[in-house]
């Protein structure tokens, strides 16, 4: 059983193993990362039900543009139309949706959806459903680096007054939580350059098996692991 008041109240996820889970049932690529974004949708409601505030998941590393083009520019369509497609029940459910990234490289028709979907669902004040793309974690860092100088030059802020909660600011998740809990699947134990700054005090749980089987089940593993769990912040044990 869940302990329903020590739920996570921010997971994020990265999502591995769509290609290894088509390869070994004999399929194309293309049909595990469509039952990969069945599972997106799945892991959502799951979540919301549980209590869980905000989910974080791992779509597209600024590294994964090394795939063969054909693989990228179908990853791309279905990031499209999988937003055109939920949009309105996410918009139904009160889920607010965002994305994280240097959003400006993908294509077009990707970000006039990402803005229409991320405008349609501003003030829903439900679970908050954040989509990596284009994504890298030390790249996020130089960036908010590169914004804190640009107003330490214009004046707007003094060095002295930087601490950690100010450059957070700078980030792009400011104004988010951080993680909790960092699930990855597909029995790999790495955190692949995703959200290296949030993640410095949150539980990781690598799953063994691959995103498109990451279910219920595997979600309730996974909180109840957390659960077990001491968080102590750097400082001593409460026992």
């Amino acid at each position: 059983m869940l302990d329903n008041l020590q739920v996570p109240r921010h997971i994020a996820f990265i999502m591995d193993g769509n290609g290894r889970w088509a390869k070994e049932k004999g399929l194309a690529r293309s049909a595990g990362h469509l039952k990969g974004a069945k599972q997106v949708k799945e892991i959502v409601r799951l979540s919301a039900d549980l209590g869980v505030e905000v989910v974080t998941f791992f779509a597209f590393s600024s590294e994964n543009w090394s795939r063969p083009k054909t693989e990228v520019a179908m990853l791309m369509r279905y990031f499209k139309e999988f937003l055109h497609k939920e949009a309105r029940g996410l918009h139904k459910n009160n889920v607010r949706f965002m994305v994280i990234g240097r959003a400006e490289a993908l294509p077009g028709f990707l970000q006039r959806e990402i803005k229409r979907v991320q405008e349609l669902t501003k003030n829903n004040t439900g679970i908050k459903v954040i989509l990596a793309l284009n994504y890298g974690g030390r790249q996020e860092i130089v960036d908010a680096a590169k914004s804190f100088a640009a107003d330490l030059a214009s004046g707007l802020v003094k060095a002295e007054k930087l601490g950690i909660e100010e450059f957070s600011d700078y980030l792009y998740t400011a104004g988010v939580i951080d993680p909790d809990l960092l699930v990855r699947t597909s029995g790999q134990m790495r955190v692949s350059n995703f959200l290296l700054w949030q993640i410095s005090y949150a539980e990781l749980y690598f799953a063994d098996v691959y995103w498109p089987d990451f279910g219920e089940l595997e979600l309730k593993k996974a909180i109840r692991e957390y659960q077990k769990r001491e968080r102590r912040f750097g400082g001593l044990s409460a026992h």
